[in-house]
Formats: C-alpha cells, structure tokens, sequence
C-alpha cells in the first residue's frame, strides 16, 4: 500500500498496514526519533469522509515525545477494506473497529490514548464506553455531544437525499452508488474546490480518497450524525471512576458550536482547550498548538498512573512488528 503521492509522508511517519483481530486496517504511524518509545501510544481516528491523512501533520510532533502514534482509516473509509454490508458500518460496529485496533497498537493491556475528531469522537466514545480499560485517555476533538445540526445538517441531508432516498428498503447496488458519487464528485465538489483555490495535489488526494471511500459508508454514517444521541452522561460516568478526559476544538469551529462543546467538557468533567484561529480541524489548522495541547494531556495522564510509563510496544523494539510497513 501507498499514500497517494502528492501527499509526502513526514521523515519519521510510515505507510502500512495495521493487523488487528477484526481484520486489517490501513495507517500511517510515526516513531519517536531515536527509535525508542518510553511513553504509551496513541491512536487517532478521522471524522466523516476523513481519513487517517487528517492527522499528518501532528504525527511527528506529537511522535517526538516518546511515543509512537497511528492513525488508521475506519472500515470503508479510503484505503481500509469494506464492510460487507450495512451492519459493518453501524457506531457499535466501529467501535469494535476502534477496539480491535488500540489492541494491536498497544500490544499489552496497558492501553492507548485515544483521540477522535468530529464523528470519530463519537466512534471513540462508544469504544470507551463498550470497554474503558482499553484506553489511557479519551479526547474528543472537534467533536459534540450528539447529532449535528446547522449547515453541516443540510449537507448531510444532501448526502442522504442523493444515495439513499428510501432508507435502505432495497439491497444497496455499490456500483450505482460509486457512480453517484462520481458524478457528484466531478460535477460538484472538485470545481467548487478549484474553484476556491485548493492546490491541485489536494484536488487530486481528495478525488482518490473519494472514489475509493465506500459510498454505503457515506449513507450509514451521515443518516447517525443526523440521529447521534448524547451519551454524554454515561461517558461522565466512566471520567468519574478515572479515565482522564479532555475536549479540544477550534474557536471557529462551524460543526458543534465551541459553546456546546465548551459545555459538554463540564458534563463531562472534561479538560477543555479552545485553539485560537482554528475551525473544525484543529490538526489541520493550528498543528503545533493541538499537538503540544495532546502531549501535555497524555503526559499528565500517564504521572497520574505510575505504572503505564513503560513502553507496551516492547515487541516492536524487539523485532516484531504488529504492522507491516509497504
């Protein structure tokens, strides 16, 4: 596997593929620089139509003290295999996802910090909620409480309108739908991106991971942004027995509203970080800031539990990696 070539991969940051019990997913991972991880990994998860290329620029930085970091492609999503059908895409689904892989980043039971942006923080959540112990840390960047609503919602609703008019009543056709999405993506979105002055090499990853995304995924997923209930007050419950929290967003975020979120981290008894000049993609926007803001919140979660400073990628160190690099 590569990553399309107009996106060059960070010195320190590689391509793979990660092997977890639920199957193989897609990544790219970045190492410490000297070659040794003394702090616990983490693992990243995208929001919708992401992928796992969202993270990079936050990889190395973040990489830099002491820990390895991956950040995978959900089921379906760009270079990740599909689901065989609807169910594959269901939150609870992956979320199995999501668990399947921070046990094969971990390597022991030690566990991993988690982050998911946007709709990969509600992912995140029903991992955590379906099995704290696996995880270190949950963040919830650039993410809400529940369904999205405003601009957002309309755009999603265009999705549903476009691929899905009658609510799964007849076995989904992937061929047509790859063909709608096409269509729309070469009618609508690539001469709107040009036509707002994105770099040809992005028009060109964005078109790739588009065709490649599987369009049932885009139906499953858009119909529970629309739906998502808010589990804020289980996920307090499981901050309260102990897992450290924080909810990290942009101070222009045009997904959920900074308030809400602002709200929801004091539900959560969450740590909250607004990022100055950054929208809905913190990484993205202000990679510097979210990336120290991540590191400083993993490192005080790991003094507040002595016992997870050991490295749990010994296997890796020894020779044995859990993910084959291509």
């Amino acid at each position: 596997m590569s990553t399309i070539r107009s996106l060059q991969l960070p010195e320190r940051v590689r391509s793979g593929w990660l092997t977890t019990a639920r199957g193989t997913f897609a990544m790219i991972e970045a190492q410490p620089a000297r070659g040794v991880a003394d702090r616990r990994p983490a693992l990243l998860v995208h929001g919708y139509t992401g992928s796992k290329e969202n993270f990079l620029p936050v990889l190395e930085p973040l990489a830099a003290a002491g820990r390895v970091v991956v950040a995978v492609d959900l089921r379906g999503q760009y270079q990740s295999p599909h689901a065989p059908d609807r169910s594959g895409y269901s939150p609870a689904a992956l979320a199995e996802d999501v668990l399947a892989a921070a046990a094969a980043v971990a390597g022991d039971p030690a566990g991993v910090h988690l982050v998911g942006h946007s709709m990969g923080g509600l992912i995140a959540r029903e991992a955590v909620l379906a099995h704290p112990a696996a995880f270190l840390s949950l963040t919830l960047l650039g993410s809400g409480p529940g369904m999205i609503a405003g601009g957002r919602a309309d755009d999603l609703r265009d999705v549903v309108a476009l691929l899905d008019p009658a609510d799964g009543a007849e076995p989904d056709d992937v061929t047509r739908l790859a063909e709608l999405v096409r269509l729309a993506w070469y009618e609508q979105h690539e001469p709107l991106a040009r036509a707002d002055g994105v770099d040809e090499h992005i028009i060109a990853f964005l078109r790739e991971r588009t065709l490649q995304t599987c369009p049932v995924s885009l139906i499953v997923l858009a119909r529970y942004l629309l739906s998502c209930p808010d589990r804020t007050g289980e996920l307090a419950e499981v901050v309260a027995a102990g897992l450290p929290a924080a909810v990290v967003y942009g101070e222009n975020d045009d997904a959920w509203p900074p308030a809400e979120q602002d709200q929801m981290a004091v539900r959560l008894g969450a740590e909250r970080t607004c990022i100055p000049g950054a929208a809905h993609s913190p990484a993205i926007e202000a990679p510097v800031t979210t990336a120290s803001t991540l590191t400083e919140f993993w490192n005080a979660a790991e003094r507040s539990q002595p016992t997870v400073h050991t490295c749990g990628r010994a296997h890796r160190q020894a020779g044995k990696p859990a993910a084959a690099a291509s």
